[in-house]
C-alpha cells in the first residue's frame, strides 16, 4: 500500500516517470483505479492412500479382523469449499484525484494494483484469510523394529503372522492389567504409567499394520479464481473424481462442478449530496464503485452445493463524489471499501481558522 502525498505530486512527476500505480498521467494529480470484485473458491481435497499388510490374508484368521483389502487404491474427498471475494484493478475505470489550490487533498491512499483506498484517511484493514497449512504427518511405524528374534527367524510368512497375533494379545493383556492397577510391576506415579501405556499402543498399532494396512490421509488446496463480468447460468468451475481428484476441464472422468451468476438489480443507497450530478472532465475528481448485489450458486451436477450473495463492482455503477466535498473550506475524509471500491465512510467538517 502506498501513501501519496498531494503537495508533493508536482514535483514528483516532473523530476521522474510517473509509477505504474498511479496511472498514465499524474501531471495535475494522483492516478488511481478502482477495483473490479473477484471470486476466490478454495477447493480443499483429502487424498487417501491405502496399502495393504504383509499378513492381509491373516487378518481374519488370527484377528477376526473381516474384509481387509488385500489391494492397494488412492481415493479422493472434497473436505470443504469456501469463497472469498477479492479486489483486482479495473483498468476501465482510471481516474485522477486532483492536486491543485481547490481541493482539499492532502493524502490519498492506493494499494500495490493502483487501487483507491483512503482520501485524507487511514484506510481500511481487511482480515485475510490464513494461509492454507497441510496438516503434519506422523513419522511411519516399521513394525520390524519392534519384531522378536523368534519372529524374525520364523520360517514362514504364516508363522510369522501367528507370532505377531499373539504379540498384539498380549500388549493388550497387559495394558488392561496396567490400567486396572494389576500388573506385576506397577509404575510410581502417573506421568510413567501414561509413558508405559503410550509405548504399548505404538507396539500394537506397529504389529496391527501388518494386518490392517497402512492408510495415509493427505489434503490439499486448490484455488480457483473468477472475475464474473455477467450473469452466467451453469458455467464449468472444475470437476473432480473420486479417483482421479482434481481433473483436468475436458477430462469427463471427473463430476463438473458448476458456478451460476444472478444479477440481483440492487444497489446501496448513496446519501443525498454526495455523488456530483455534473459531469467531470477528463476524469479528474474522486470516484467511487456503486456496487450491485449478486447471488452466486455452486452445483455439483444439478446438486446444489451453496448459495452465496454478495456486492460486485462490476454489476453496479460508478459515481464522482461531490466536488464541494474536498473544497479548500471543508476537511473531508474517506475511506473505500477494498474489495467492491464502495464508500466505507465519509466525514466532513468546517475548516478551522
Amino acid at each position: 500500500m502506498k501513501k501519496l502525498l498531494l503537495a508533493s505530486l508536482l514535483l514528483a512527476a516532473i523530476m521522474q516517470p510517473a509509477s505504474a500505480q498511479r496511472g498514465k498521467n499524474v501531471a495535475d494529480g494522483a492516478g488511481y483505479y478502482l477495483p473490479k470484485t473477484a471470486l476466490r473458491f478454495t477447493v480443499q481435497v483429502e487424498k487417501t492412500t491405502y496399502q495393504p499388510g504383509d499378513f492381509a490374508i491373516y487378518a481374519e484368521k488370527y484377528l477376526k479382523i473381516n474384509n481387509v483389502s488385500t489391494h492397494p487404491s488412492v481415493t479422493y474427498r472434497i473436505t470443504g469449499i469456501n469463497l472469498v471475494t477479492e479486489a483486482e484493478r479495473d483498468t476501465a475505470k482510471y481516474f485522477v484525484a486532483p492536486a491543485d489550490g481547490k481541493h482539499n487533498i492532502q493524502t490519498i491512499d492506493i494499494d500495490d494494483n493502483g487501487i483507491l483506498l483512503a482520501v485524507n484517511a487511514e484506510p481500511k484493514q481487511i482480515k485475510r484469510p490464513a494461509p492454507f497449512t497441510p496438516a503434519p504427518k506422523p513419522k511411519p511405524l516399521n513394525p520390524r523394529d519392534y519384531m522378536s528374534e523368534d519372529m524374525l527367524s520364523a520360517g514362514s510368512s504364516a508363522k510369522m503372522a501367528e507370532l505377531c497375533a499373539l504379540e498384539i494379545y498380549d500388549i493388550r493383556d497387559s495394558r488392561s492389567l496396567l490400567s486396572k492397577g494389576q500388573a506385576d510391576n506397577m509404575p510410581k506415579d502417573g506421568e510413567q504409567l501414561r509413558l508405559m501405556l503410550a509405548n504399548l499402543s505404538t507396539q500394537e498399532r506397529a504389529f496391527m499394520q501388518l494386518f490392517t494396512g497402512v492408510t495415509v490421509k493427505d489434503t490439499t488446496e486448490t484455488v480457483i479464481t473468477l472475475v464474473p463480468e455477467k450473469p452466467v447460468t451453469s458455467q464449468l468451475l472444475f470437476r473432480f473424481s473420486k479417483w482421479l481428484g482434481m481433473t483436468d476441464a475436458d477430462d469427463l472422468g471427473g463430476n463438473p462442478y458448476y458456478i451460476s451468476v444472478q444479477d440481483l438489480r440492487q444497489i446501496p443507497a448513496v446519501q443525498d449530496g454526495v455523488l456530483s450530478e455534473k459531469k467531470a472532465k477528463d476524469n479528474v475528481g474522486v470516484y467511487v464503485n456503486i456496487p450491485g448485489k449478486i447471488r452466486v450458486t455452486l452445483s455439483e451436477g444439478k446438486k446444489v452445493v451453496n448459495t452465496y450473495e454478495l456486492y460486485a463492482a462490476q454489476f453496479g455503477d460508478t459515481g464522482m463524489l461531490n466536488d464541494d466535498l474536498f473544497g479548500r473550506k471543508l476537511n473531508t475524509s474517506i475511506v473505500l471499501n477494498p474489495i467492491t471500491g464502495s464508500l466505507e465512510s465519509l466525514n466532513s467538517e468546517p475548516v478551522k481558522k
